[in-house]
């Protein structure tokens, strides 16, 4: 009997250090698992804070693109204003050229015109000065002719009264004959003064 209960109580014990050992293998297989799985988990937090530095680093790059964007957009709308405002003064350039043209071109029509009637003027006048040196010299031929006659007729005592009237009054009509030419001429002269000047002030725009 007391045989049995000691073999009994071996097995027990047995068994007993069976299920301690496998608990004993079990808990060292779990604790190996555990420390694996914590080998890979720290290994994933060493890649996440790696991700993270990299996308910190990524953040750092895109706001310094974004200052980089922000800056040109601002050179760029700095561009456009010039642009625009320099494109305006090109067009009132243009306008006040095109302006300056069509006054040249009035102004070398005017000066041409101008030069014409002057040309044609000198002309007028030369021929009337020549005309008005002709008439004079017949008149001052017909004034000495008076002048002679008149002598002869105050020498000749059977002259009689009305031709010595007649003679004086032909004098008379002769000597405002001259002085209409010496206007005319003189007003001539003034005209012609005159144009010149103007002439004068045009050639001096240019």
């Amino acid at each position: 009997m007391a045989m049995a209960l000691s073999t009994s109580f071996r097995e027990r014990l047995e068994l007993m250090e069976l299920d301690r050992n496998k608990r004993l293998s079990l808990l060292q297989a779990e604790k190996e698992l555990q420390a694996s799985k914590s080998l890979v988990l720290s290994s994933k937090l060493a890649d996440i804070r790696d991700m993270e530095r990299q996308c910190s680093v990524l953040d750092h790059k895109i706001a310094l693109q974004n200052i980089k964007i922000s800056v040109l957009k601002s050179e760029i709308d700095s561009l456009n204003s010039k642009y625009d405002s320099h494109s305006l003064l090109l067009r009132d350039l243009m306008s006040e050229v095109e302006g300056l043209q069509e006054l040249e071109k009035a102004k070398d029509e005017f000066y041409n015109s101008k030069g014409s009637e002057m040309k044609e003027f000198k002309q007028n006048v030369d021929r009337f000065v020549m005309e008005c040196r002709m008439r004079m010299k017949e008149l001052k031929n017909g004034l000495n002719e008076l002048q002679s006659s008149f002598v002869r007729f105050q020498g000749n005592n059977g002259c009689r009264n009305s031709e010595i009237a007649a003679a004086e009054m032909m004098k008379s009509q002769l000597l405002a004959a001259k002085q209409d030419l010496d206007k005319n001429l003189a007003s001539n002269y003034r005209l012609r003064a005159h144009l010149q000047m103007e002439l004068q002030s045009i050639s001096s725009v240019d």
